[in-house]
C-alpha cells in the first residue's frame, strides 16, 4: 500500500476545508477576489512540491495560515462572526478587549507574518545561503515587503472593482490606518516568529553564537560601487594599458 506522505496529506485536508467555506459565501464576488491568490499559491506549492520541497514544518505553518484566510473570505474579513462563535460559550471577546471592530483580518496579518517567517527563513537559507543574523532578520523584511505589497494589491483590486465590493476586500472598517497597523502586525508577528526559532536553535545549535557573530563580519573589505567598475575597465585592457 502507497504510504502517503504528509505534504499530501495536508494537501487533502485543506482542499475539503477549502470546499466545506466555498459553500454559500456570504459575498460570492468578495470570495472570488479573496481566493484568487490562495489558489495560486496553493498551485505554486504543488507544482514546485519535487524540486524544491518545504520541511514539514514550514508545509504546516502555511497550511494553517491558509485555514485561517479561508474562513475570512467566506465571511468577509470584516464580518467574521466570531464574537457569536465565542458568546455560545459565555465569552465576549470584544467586552474582553475592548474592542469596538472586528478584529479578525487583524489576527490573520499577524498569523501571516509569524507563520510565513519561517518558510521565508528556509527559502533564504537554501537558495541564498544566507546564514546566522541574516537568516533570522532577512524573512522579517521579507514578510514586511509582502505585507505593502498585498495592501497595494487590496488598494489596486478596490479602485478597479469599486463600491460595495472594493470596499468589502479592502476591509478597512473606516480605520484610516489599518493598512499600517495590518503590516505593523505582520511585522510583529514575524520577529515573533524569528524569536523562536532562535530560542530553539540557541538551544540545540552548538555553534550558534559563532554563526550567528561570523555573519555579521565584513566578508569584502574592498569597497564595491566605482571600485569595481574600475577593475572591469582595467581587466579589457592589456599591458600598458591598452585595450585588448
Amino acid at each position: 500500500m502507497t504510504r502517503i506522505s504528509y505534504p499530501t496529506q495536508l494537501l487533502m485536508l485543506f482542499a475539503g476545508w477549502w470546499l466545506f467555506w466555498a459553500y454559500k459565501p456570504w459575498h460570492f464576488s468578495d470570495w472570488v477576489l479573496e481566493n484568487i491568490l490562495t489558489v495560486a499559491f496553493v498551485a505554486l506549492l504543488f507544482f514546485t512540491r519535487k524540486v524544491f520541497p518545504l520541511s514539514n514544518v514550514s508545509y504546516t505553518a502555511l497550511f494553517a495560515f491558509l485555514c485561517f484566510h479561508t474562513v475570512g473570505a467566506h465571511y468577509t474579513y470584516a464580518d467574521v462572526p466570531y464574537e457569536k462563535w465565542f458568546g455560545a460559550v459565555g465569552v465576549s471577546v470584544q467586552d474582553m478587549f475592548g474592542f469596538e471592530r472586528n478584529h479578525f483580518d487583524r489576527l490573520v496579518h499577524y498569523l501571516f507574518g509569524f507563520l510565513f517567517a519561517y518558510p521565508m527563513r528556509e527559502l533564504f537559507m537554501r537558495v541564498a545561503g544566507t546564514r546566522g543574523a541574516w537568516s533570522y532578520y532577512l524573512p522579517v523584511e521579507l514578510v514586511m515587503a509582502v505585507s505593502m505589497l498585498y495592501e497595494l494589491i487590496e488598494w489596486g483590486a478596490s479602485l478597479v472593482v469599486g463600491g460595495e465590493l472594493g470596499m468589502a476586500y479592502l476591509g478597512t472598517q473606516g480605520d484610516v490606518w489599518d493598512a499600517h497597523k495590518d503590516m505593523g502586525l505582520a511585522t510583529l508577528g514575524a520577529c515573533l516568529g524569528m524569536l523562536v526559532v532562535a530560542g530553539i536553535n540557541v538551544r540545540c545549535q552548538r555553534d550558534f553564537a559563532d554563526e550567528f557573530l561570523s555573519s555579521l563580519r565584513v566578508k569584502i573589505r574592498t569597497p564595491l560601487g566605482e571600485h569595481k567598475l574600475r577593475e572591469y575597465n582595467e581587466g579589457r585592457k592589456g599591458p600598458g594599458g591598452a585595450s585588448e
